[in-house]
């Protein structure tokens, strides 16, 4: 293929001798650059060697390997701003991206520039159409209520065909494009010998010389000889030692599991004929000595509350997706996805905050819907300690131990399921669990057993403190009383937010379901901070890191976890203060982008501060004071402005204090693990 995307003519059905041969030789890896884009702007052409001769390209977007990180943008020369252009490897300078997107499209199959454009297209394509579909269904045929109450045929609608058939022509796109592309590229074939998407997927002969199973099409399948399949549908366990990635066989096999599950699911419910679970019995057979009438009404509240059912979906979303950010480094689903450091902090950390402000999204609307200290003594214990110089009394690996028992057993639990509990895989679901183990990825750690001791055991309990405050501000108090309280009984009737109960209450104050969101959400805030640093802390500590030819690990951080994070004083000095080195020192290189990033997000944190400290008198004094220095010069506007209320103080107080903290902490994060990993 050249590179406008035109293929070279040859025999359909074989593949090249060039891909074969590449095949042949084992999965060896070269740095390799592949899609064209724009043109460079300070050197209009880029000489790079390809197979032993000279071509001149036009690159920019990399899907990249092993020393190669990906890429999409360079920053032209002006006012010295080029200085963030960093070596991606490969010769190639430009900003980093640790968005993931690269990886995605690697396991996807994508393998030049035009796909990613024909993509774009397509999605833009599909947009317009569903853009028309919501005018249609609002101002030509819009559904009546009833309609979306009609759960049952909702629930069979969903699982069939959204999930159902969406994971079953998932599968078929990995079987079919993803699984056959990415072999090739995992044998450093050329993206240029390998067939087109649509080859393998036209054509049977060109997969069953990768999978001879293919041969027999469909035979297998109905004559239930499904063994024959296990070429492509694999249980292994474990990682790709190539990739570092799940492998892509295992991955499919899950596809095609899922699919068949929603696909069954999806004809259990009762729709216009009598067969199939009707959910309001199943909720009202919900009965037992000590709950009464259970769920009774229940149905009838989830069906007719919009904020009741986006309360509950939010939850198990916001659950979900942090649930998703502990998955994306245990078992990293992309390939290079594990060795790529910055990509997987930012994306636990990205999926964190979306699951926190899910959460909060939930209590918000649960409280429309019905109008630990102990562990935090512990670090207290260890710095007092240190401080006098009694390490033989404090709580660690090497004096007072608080083993984490319970999760070591589930990691050893897991860790001998294969070849007990699941006796067909062959290693563990995530090599976190432990074992001997360990995936190395071009001298990079991809993953290996993540050992538990009491500094995780002592972080674990003030995750727990931290969650459980949250809970009771977002859940227990502001929904339990968001209707009705001791203090003011008739809360219902003044609506979901108000400053104070009346002039002359104001104990009343900051007792609304608003409130509640609004000081939730700095728990929130608390909660995930301490989740990402510690998440931060201990991959770069326990993790990430090289391995020598020797197979020895050395550790980002050298193993300091266990012994520095028992205290409040090892956090500040070992991680704060020690890994915002990069970030402070940043201006002059590649990173400099990321203190300006640092020290702007500071200054939208402390001015957050303004709006949290003050009263509304303060604001509508200086509001006044502002209207009579206008006047003074005769430039009064046409409007008068007025103060803001208590509420939008509040607003704009936890708007700025979370966007600065979230980007503060963006910034010291990916300098870090960008100039260490």
């Amino acid at each position: 293929m050249d590179r406008s995307g035109t293929r070279r003519k040859k025999d359909k059905n074989l593949l090249s001798e060039q891909a074969l041969r590449h095949l042949g030789k084992g999965r060896e890896r070269s740095c390799s650059l592949q899609l064209p884009t724009t043109k460079r702007p300070d050197r209009p052409d880029w000489d790079l060697p390809r197979r032993g001769k000279e071509r001149k390209s036009k690159i920019l977007l990399a899907i990249y390997s092993l020393r190669c990180w990906p890429s999409a943008q360079v920053v032209w020369p002006i006012v010295g701003q080029e200085i963030w252009n960093g070596d991606v490897g490969g010769g190639f300078r430009g900003i980093q991206r640790t968005s993931g997107f690269f990886q995605i499209w690697r396991a996807s199959g994508i393998t030049n520039e035009l796909q990613l454009y024909c993509t774009a297209i397509g999605a833009l394509v599909f947009a317009a159409l569903m853009l028309f579909a919501g005018w249609f269904h609002y101002h030509k045929a819009a559904p009546k209520l009833a309609w979306f109450q009609d759960v049952e045929s909702m629930l069979n609608h969903h699982l069939t065909g959204l999930l159902g058939l969406g994971s079953l022509s998932w599968a078929g796109h990995q079987i079919h494009v993803s699984l056959p592309i990415n072999q090739f590229l995992n044998a450093a074939v050329d993206p240029k010998e390998i067939p087109l998407p649509h080859e393998f997927i036209l054509n049977r002969d060109l997969l069953a010389q990768l999978y001879p199973s293919f041969a027999a099409g469909a035979t297998p399948f109905f004559t239930l000889n499904w063994s024959k399949y296990g070429e492509f549908l694999t249980f292994r366990g474990g990682l790709d030692p190539v990739t570092g990635g799940l492998w892509l066989t295992d991955i499919i096999h899950h596809h095609l599991a899922i699919a068949i599950i929603f696909l069954i699911a999806g004809h259990m419910y009762r729709t216009n004929w009598g067969i199939g679970h009707s959910i309001k019995d199943i909720l009202e057979a919900h009965k037992g000595p000590f709950t009464g009438q259970g769920h009774k009404g229940l149905y009838e509240i989830l069906t007719t509350s919009w904020h009741a059912q986006l309360s509950i979906n939010l939850a198990m979303l916001g659950s979900l997706t942090i649930v998703v950010a502990h998955h994306m480094y245990s078992m990293p689903p992309y390939p290079y996805l594990a060795t790529d450091y910055g990509t997987q902090l930012s994306l636990f950390t990205h999926h964190m905050w979306i699951g926190g402000f899910l959460i909060v999204g939930a209590a918000a609307h649960a409280a429309i819907f019905f109008y630990g200290f102990h562990s935090f003594g512990l670090y207290i214990h260890n710095d007092t300690m240190s401080a006098l110089g009694r390490p033989q009394d404090m709580f660690s690996d090497t004096a007072i131990q608080l083993q984490p028992i319970f999760a070591q057993w589930i990691q050893n639990t897991h860790a001998l399921a294969p070849g007990t509990t699941a006796p067909g895989a062959a290693t563990s679901t995530s090599l976190t669990w432990g074992g001997e183990n360990l995936v190395a990825v071009g001298g990079k750690v991809a993953l290996l057993p993540i050992p538990l001791g009491t500094a995780d055991f002592l972080v674990h309990h003030i995750h727990a403190f931290t969650i459980h405050v949250t809970v009771l501000i977002l859940f227990l108090k502001g929904v339990l009383f968001a209707r009705s309280s001791r203090l003011i009984p008739d809360k219902a009737n003044l609506g979901f937010r108000f400053p104070c109960d009346g002039p002359g209450r104001g104990g009343t104050c900051q007792v609304s379901a608003w409130d509640h969101v609004f000081l939730g959400l700095f728990w929130m805030y608390n909660s995930i901070s301490v989740v990402i640093f510690h998440f931060s802390w201990k991959m770069q500590s326990d993790v990430w890191g090289s391995i020598s030819d020797q197979g020895i690990v050395t550790h980002i951080t050298g193993g300091n976890f266990a012994q520095s994070s028992i205290t409040i004083n090892g956090w500040l000095r070992d991680f704060l203060w020690a890994q915002a080195s990069q970030v402070i020192q940043s201006y002059g290189s590649s990173l400099s982008a990321y203190g300006l990033f640092f020290l702007g997000a500071h200054f939208i944190w402390a001015f957050s501060l303004m709006f949290l400290f003050s009263g509304r008198g303060y604001w509508q004094e200086l509001i006044e004071s502002i209207v009579w220095a206008h006047k003074k010069l005769k430039v009064a506007p046409a409007t008068q402005p007025r103060a803001l209320s208590i509420v939008q103080g509040r607003v704009v107080g936890v708007t700025h204090y979370l966007l600065g903290g979230i980007a503060t902490t963006w910034a010291f994060f990916l300098a870090r693990i960008i100039a260490v990993g």
